[in-house]
């Protein structure tokens, strides 16, 4: 099995966590430490302490989104529903910097 060692607030996870769903692939995710120096696993694991890292079923690993997406893509034959997922992510990204904007507009007195 797959793991993702991960951070929700790295944009490039995000990225790699949306392929991984847009190709139907099952894989374990691990949380890492915002400070890099207590990423002890991550360091076990793959040698790296910057995420995204992905542990693959041979025990390797493969560090930083663009490594992980050629692999994934090589890997992995996108399913039918991959551009539904897509499709689907944009929207929900597209709303969510709207509302985003929307709190940030100044308050009408």
């Amino acid at each position: 099995m797959l793991e993702l060692y991960q951070a929700e607030w790295c944009p490039a996870s995000r990225r790699v966590r949306q392929r991984l769903t847009e190709l139907d692939v099952a894989y374990i995710v691990r949380q890492v430490p915002v400070e890099r120096n207590e990423r002890i696993a991550l360091m076990s694991e793959t040698g790296a302490d910057t995420v995204p890292a992905l542990v693959v079923d041979d025990g390797g690993a493969l560090v930083g989104e663009e490594q992980i997406l050629a692999y994934l893509d090589a890997r992995f034959e996108e399913p039918l529903g991959a551009t539904a997922h897509r499709v689907k992510a944009q929207k929900v990204r597209k709303r969510e910097m709207e509302e985003a904007a929307r709190c940030l507009e100044p308050s009408t007195p």
